[in-house]
């Protein structure tokens, strides 16, 4: 899948360097799971084989090519999820290196799976994030999520801001 700037595409075993750098970001993990960052070995044993399961999307710049050829695999810059919850619902999730944060690729990625989800015929994306984490927040409601509500859960460690709960965006996508 590419979009103006991005190709987007399915994880390969080759990648886990790549993933142990996003999710070894401090500022990445802060508002994900535990809050903290994921070892090498963890990515090598445990999110490499989830995530190449399908519905997560490596994200890259695009290089541009030859007209009418796909655009090359640039930097690799995190990661898009699109995972099936049940009865036609999705959930869409996220993750960028803050290197490439504020610069729209949140925004680009999340629009072109949520337009992946009307061409499938999803019914509904939904999307989470702790009610602190403002910057996914805009996110979700740039590519159309509406509020939903905020819930608390509880967390075996706690994260800065979980005292805020989390948010519930979504999408429905047919009438």
């Amino acid at each position: 899948m590419e979009t103006e700037r991005l190709v987007l595409r399915g994880f390969a075993e080759s990648d886990v360097d790549a993933v142990a750098w996003l999710l070894g970001e401090p500022r990445v993990m802060r508002h994900i799971e535990d809050g903290k960052p994921v070892s090498r070995e963890d990515v090598a044993r445990v999110v490499l084989p989830k995530v190449m399961g399908g519905g997560w999307w490596a994200a890259h710049l695009k290089v541009p090519g030859v007209p009418g050829v796909s655009a090359a695999e640039g930097p690799f810059i995190g990661w898009f999820e699109l995972s099936p919850v049940d009865g036609g619902v999705a959930e869409l999730g996220y993750r960028l290196h803050p290197d490439f944060w504020g610069r729209g690729y949140a925004t680009e990625g999340a629009a072109a799976l949520v337009e992946h989800t009307r061409a499938v015929g999803l019914r509904r994306v939904v999307a989470y994030a702790m009610a602190v984490n403002t910057g996914s927040r805009r996110v979700m409601e740039k590519v159309g999520l509406t509020y939903v509500r905020t819930f608390h859960e509880e967390w075996p460690d706690y994260i800065e801001g979980a005292e805020h709960g989390d948010v519930e965006y979504a999408l429905d996508l047919r009438g």
